[in-house]
């Protein structure tokens, strides 16, 4: 586990948000305290954090509002809610906005440091591409809103460690003398689910490697230059997919 995987906690129950703070340190992580919304998007403002657990019910702005907004800005990063209330309407909306899930107060805490264990582990997104100015470009605008990046500009490095330490997969479809179809091959002969989105600049001359390489379950093809929201949405669907699986495993709905 990543000593420095950093996690937020917004509550406005300053007893809650100590006790779970120092469990968290104990364990390894490092954690900081937010007690409304409002501070918590100036932490935010001024910090990186991996995760957010935050409560629904607070005074001036609840957890789903307070999502709402940081979403804005900060699309990639995960945020789980905490409730005292088995059902509210609340909660559904932040669902269907894209929190990652909903625990139950009061916690189980052996779920949560399960489930924050498995996180550390899965959220990082690979840029393929033999241009360093676009990977350096596309990887400072991802972290800009909470992605975790790597990038990769020599097309003969290790795919398989690339793949195995990545959530998501960015592939330039021509990279000098390798065929992005040929690099996905090698991803899915061992990943065989693990999204890759493709990228290109020759819509035209990579049009039959493109659709080789999404009848094999690329996830999309995006073409250069790219559109920024468009890539956010999808990679944000993504993550969240995957982060719900996670907790899906842990048993927290």
């Amino acid at each position: 586990m990543n000593p420095k995987f950093r996690i937020l906690i917004v509550d406005d129950d300053k007893r809650m948000t100590r006790t779970l703070a120092d469990i968290l340190n104990m364990a390894g992580y490092e954690a900081v305290e937010a007690s409304s919304g409002t501070q918590a998007l100036e932490l935010v403002g001024g910090q990186s954090f991996d995760c957010v657990l935050t409560d629904v019910r607070m005074p001036e702005m609840d957890g789903v509002e307070f999502h709402h907004q940081l979403h804005q800005f900060q699309p990639g990063l995960p945020v789980v809610l905490m409730t005292a209330y088995a059902a509210d309407e609340i909660i559904r909306k932040g669902l269907d906005e894209g929190v990652v899930g909903v625990l139950d107060k009061p916690l189980d805490i052996s779920q949560l440091l399960a489930f924050f264990g498995s996180l550390s582990k899965h959220r990082t997104i690979a840029i393929v591409d033999d241009d360093p100015a676009f990977c350096k470009t596309l990887g400072d605008i991802l972290a800009q809103r909470g992605f975790k990046v790597t990038t990769v500009t020599d097309p003969h490095a290790d795919v398989e460690l690339m793949a195995a330490e990545s959530q998501v997969i960015l592939l330039d479809m021509k990279l000098n003398d390798i065929n992005g179809l040929d690099v996905l091959k090698s991803i899915r002969a061992r990943y065989p689910s693990l999204p890759v989105v493709l990228i290109t600049g020759y819509r035209q001359e990579m049009a039959k490697p493109i659709e080789a390489a999404l009848q094999i379950s690329a996830y999309t093809c995006l073409y250069k230059p790219l559109e920024i929201p468009d890539l956010l949405e999808k990679l944000s669907r993504l993550q969240l997919n995957r982060l719900r699986s996670i907790l899906n495993d842990k048993h927290i709905w």
